[in-house]
């Protein structure tokens, strides 16, 4: 339970931070970076699976055969973001491409976090 809390604070502060490096990414302030990093972890706990595997049916597993499965949990997880967008009025992404950007960013760091973490 206190490494979720951690890791979704963590993600807020990445949150904030790509929203300054990214101009496409508008987050309104860190009570509403906590907000979406939670609403992301719950969407992604619920939908990741699901989305993986569609995408992988879609493109006919090549990327799980390739070895690149990373290429399809990281497109789902930028259709999370895409949905947390919706759902959130304080942030905002201008089109698919900041929302991929971003699911890379949180990808990335949350490996890293997991690997500190446990």
């Amino acid at each position: 339970m206190l490494t979720a809390i951690i890791h979704i604070l963590i993600d807020a502060v990445i949150l904030m931070i790509a929203a300054k490096f990214l101009n496409k990414v508008h987050l309104k302030s860190f009570k509403t970076a906590i907000l979406v990093a939670l609403l992301i972890g719950v969407l992604s706990f619920f939908l990741s699976w699901l989305l993986t595997a569609v995408l992988n049916i879609a493109t006919l597993g090549m990327f799980y055969f390739l070895g690149l499965g990373f290429v399809t949990r990281i497109v789902a997880y930028a259709i999370i973001i895409e949905i947390a967008d919706q759902l959130s009025s304080g942030f905002k992404t201008e089109g698919f491409l900041p929302s991929l950007w971003l699911a890379v960013i949180l990808a990335l760091f949350g490996s890293i976090v997991d690997a500190m973490l446990f």
